[in-house]
């Protein structure tokens, strides 16, 4: 039977970011110099196929650090944590490694110094997310703030309206942060802002990719997980760029075939957690039932490297 042509439009940047790879180095890393277990802190990253991985390695994932036995290593994920638990671990005479992306320790270390000089903050971010979480619990009770959406900003209760900063999540929606930040501008003129954006090159980058991409085909797909912000935010992106059909997948398994019928063109991305191997799966999954022409859509070029902690460069 002859297959149906299909062109897959294929996202430059996608997938994988320096800070979601630093991570994994830090797990592996960690496996090899103290040997197995070794327990992480929620998921290092938002990928069930990482995860998964790295535990059939020898990570023990727990949500909470009274979870992880004290004679133990334990990895703190990407998404960075509340000041407590390092201080927990120190208390618990702990070997720990914390693999926060430098990216969101930026924010960290940007709402520390805001805190001393008399700031309240205002944070824009998903209630819940372990991000949020972590970035929040950097100051004391009440010194954060947290918005969602523009209507949020009309129930701010301040402290003090002339004395305010604004920081965000990194995985946020740049378009979506935009009118959150133009509300909090308008009904708080004085407030501070950050001398570089917080959300992070890499979020910036493959949603400028999917805004290129969406307008000139007929479905998209988002490869990432359910709990993975960014990856969300790139469905929505997609959406509201003109594609109609957008749809997160996890793996080429849960591609709705019936909703592609009759369709000419499709693009694939993939969030920050998601690594190329499932982009590749799904592309295979295409190339079995379509004669797939495949073309590139590069918006940006990524170098960006971070480097893992010293001690796991050291022999144990």
């Amino acid at each position: 039977m002859t297959r149906p042509p299909l062109t897959l439009h294929l996202a430059a940047p996608r997938g994988f970011c320096a800070g979601v790879d630093r991570a994994i180095k830090i797990v592996e890393l960690a496996l090899e110099k103290w040997g197995p277990p070794v327990y992480v802190r929620h998921e290092i990253v938002h990928n069930k196929f990482v995860v998964d991985g790295l535990r059939d390695k020898g990570a023990v994932f727990v949500e909470e650090l009274d979870e992880a036995p004290g004679d133990r290593p334990v990895i703190f994920s990407a998404h960075g944590v509340p000041k407590a638990v390092p201080a927990e671990a120190r208390a618990r005479e702990m070997i720990y490694v914390d693999a926060t992306c430098p990216l969101v320790s930026k924010v960290h270390i940007e709402a520390e110094r805001h805190h001393q000089n008399g700031l309240q903050m205002v944070m824009i971010g998903h209630a819940g997310h372990p991000e949020t979480l972590g970035t929040m619990g950097q100051l004391p009770e009440g010194e954060v703030l947290l918005v969602e959406t523009p209507d949020d900003v009309g129930g701010l209760k301040v402290r003090d309206p002339e004395k305010l900063a604004f920081i965000t999540q990194t995985t946020l929606s740049v378009d979506d942060t935009a009118g959150i930040v133009a509300a909090l501008r308008a009904r708080f003129p004085a407030i501070v802002g950050p001398h570089k954006e917080d959300i992070c090159y890499a979020t910036t980058n493959r949603q400028e990719a999917v805004k290129a991409m969406a307008p000139g085909i007929d479905a998209m797909l988002v490869v990432g997980a359910p709990n993975s912000s960014n990856s969300k935010r790139l469905v929505e992106v997609g959406r509201r760029a003109g594609c109609a059909y957008a749809q997160l997948v996890q793996r080429a398994a849960d591609i709705d075939w019936r909703a592609l019928e009759g369709i000419g063109s499709v693009g694939i991305t993939a969030g920050a957690s998601a690594p190329e191997v499932l982009i590749d799966e799904v592309i295979d999954a295409f190339r079995e039932r379509y004669a797939v022409t495949v073309r590139l859509v590069e918006t940006a070029t990524e170098n960006v490297e971070f480097k893992v902690p010293r001690a796991l460069r050291e022999p144990a």
